[in-house]
């Protein structure tokens, strides 16, 4: 078991390695963005820092390192290039899902490679059928991030209750033999993560290459046999939603570094102001910086208490699940409103595709659409429960 000390030195290494990689991904970016994907040259950098092992069980090669370190790596890459960030957020997160499969179906992804990566789209849009030995599924999923870099898709998919009760959520797993991606992703922002429609067309997949949502929510995957760490006892829910909002923390903070350069120099080619001594752009800037620094303290924080409950073996508390889950579903929303500030206090100027603020301005506002940003339902839901209303969102 790695002591605490070995972990903090290995995540301050990982960090290193991301914040030495930021000027690459910037000079990338461009490229990234108009190709629609994030370069082979990123992914393979990832991978030979060992980004993609930080969650992924030690038995299969990786760090099997806590929430904490993947997401401060996360952030430090989304400083340069939410959409690079994005895509390790996205697909490193799935070999910690992966560890919760059958271990058949972790040795069919990994066995002849560990490095082997995984794209998904839980939409539920398989249209499922029953056969011996497992399941037909056959759809059409959206927004597969980073899935011209994977060999495998998750996919998710309702399978029916044969007494006519609520139907079961399921994610498959499905190789790149049995899936077609359809090249649709044509976006604002976010362009770089390649978010492509995956077709599938009558693909069998077996029972043990299946992961129920009600076992991913109670903490009772199968995978748990063979990988007992405290981190794969966390509630998936609480996982995968800081992987499609933890990017945009990173990425305000580029944009928070690229205005105060930007701002400390300019002066206004109407009136010879100067944006140094402008009370708004002075305002959005202290509170970008307070808000960066909240919302990294309540994540670090959140993952502490998971990781301890999980340590302890303590049932998860709803309510404090409900929390959590509202305060990533918040995230967006606060940096998407931050970064809009610190675009209309850049002034014309700003507008120009050249400008460092752009981008960021663009894919924090794309992210914003993700559902697991969407803070209004979660909001309501939280309120409710704690009003005495059932809790709706199994998604914690």
């Amino acid at each position: 078991m790695q002591t605490t000390a070995a972990k903090q030195d290995l995540t301050q290494t990982l960090v290193e390695r991301a914040r030495a990689m930021l000027p690459a991904l910037r000079e990338r970016a461009a490229s990234c963005e108009s190709e629609c994907k994030v370069a082979d040259a990123t992914i393979a950098d990832f991978q030979e820092a060992g980004f993609f092992k930080i969650l992924q069980p030690k038995r299969w090669g990786g760090y099997e390192l806590d929430p904490q370190s993947f997401y401060a790596v996360q952030m430090t890459l989304a400083e340069a290039c939410m959409s690079s960030a994005w895509v390790l957020g996205v697909v490193a997160v799935h070999n910690w899902q992966l560890a919760l499969f059958d271990a058949q179906a972790q040795a069919d992804v990994w066995g002849g490679d560990p490095t082997t990566l995984i794209s998904s789209s839980y939409m539920p849009r398989a249209e499922v059928t029953p056969v011996d030995g497992g399941y037909r599924i056959s759809g059409r999923w959206g927004f597969s991030s980073g899935v011209d870099h994977c060999q495998w898709a998750f996919l998710g998919g309702l399978v029916p209750d044969p007494e006519g009760g609520a139907p079961d959520y399921r994610t498959f797993l499905v190789p790149r033999s049995d899936f077609e991606i359809d090249y649709v992703w044509d976006t604002l922002g976010l362009r770089g993560t390649g978010s492509q429609d995956v077709v599938v067309k009558d693909a069998f997949v077996p029972a043990y290459r299946t992961h129920r949502s009600k076992d991913g929510f109670a903490t009772t995957s199968p995978g748990l046999k063979v990988n007992d760490a405290p981190l794969y006892k966390l509630p998936f829910g609480q996982i995968f939603v800081r992987a499609v909002s933890s990017s945009s923390i990173g990425a305000l903070q580029g944009a928070l570094d690229a205005f105060r350069a930007y701002g400390a120099e300019r002066v206004s080619s109407n009136d010879f102001s100067k944006t140094a001594n402008d009370p708004d752009a002075q305002a959005v800037i202290a509170e970008t910086a307070a808000a960066i620094d909240e919302m990294k303290v309540v994540l670090f924080r959140n993952f502490d208490v998971l990781m301890a409950q999980a340590a302890a073996g303590c049932t998860y508390d709803l309510e404090q699940r409900l929390l959590f889950r509202h305060q990533s579903g918040h995230v967006l929303d606060r940096c998407a409103g931050l970064i809009s500030r610190m675009f209309y206090s850049s002034g014309a100027q700003g507008i120009y595709r050249s400008s460092p603020l752009v981008r960021a301005f663009v894919d924090i506002h794309s992210g914003r659409t993700h559902i697991a940003n969407n803070p209004g339902s979660v909001r309501r839901n939280l309120g409710g429960f704690m009003l005495g209303n059932p809790n709706t969102d199994t998604f914690i």
